[in-house]
């Protein structure tokens, strides 16, 4: 996740960030118009032997969701999509399929008390 400031210029992580994420996107856009991977990547791509697909925990937010397009409902319990965006006013959040207004954080129980 990325936090982002709303008023002041970007810092270097979310400038590096971003054109990481944009060269992503332009690969994706090469490849929805039949480029190859060995066209974008070269020759000299790395090779990554005895792999395995592994399934990492990303961050997400959870809570009640109120005008969601395809959760329909008041205060319904959601679990979003990854965060990769947040406001560092935490105001706002951009998961991988939405943008999200935030309201109040969740009260903490007892478990850090």
């Amino acid at each position: 996740m990325l936090l982002f400031n709303q008023h002041s210029e970007p810092d270097t992580d979310f400038e590096r960030d971003f054109l990481r994420f944009s060269s992503l996107v332009a690969d994706m856009d090469h490849i929805r118009h039949g480029v190859p991977p060995v066209t974008m990547a070269g020759d000299d791509a790395p090779l990554l032997d005895r792999w395995l697909l592994g399934n990492l925990l990303t961050p997400a937010l959870v809570g009640l969701s109120t005008g969601h397009p395809a959760l329909p409902g008041t205060n319904r319990p959601i679990a979003t999509s990854q965060v990769l965006l947040m406001s560092a006013d935490m105001s706002w959040a951009r998961t991988l399929s939405r943008w999200y207004r935030l309201g109040r954080p969740a009260e903490r129980s007892g478990l850090d008390a």
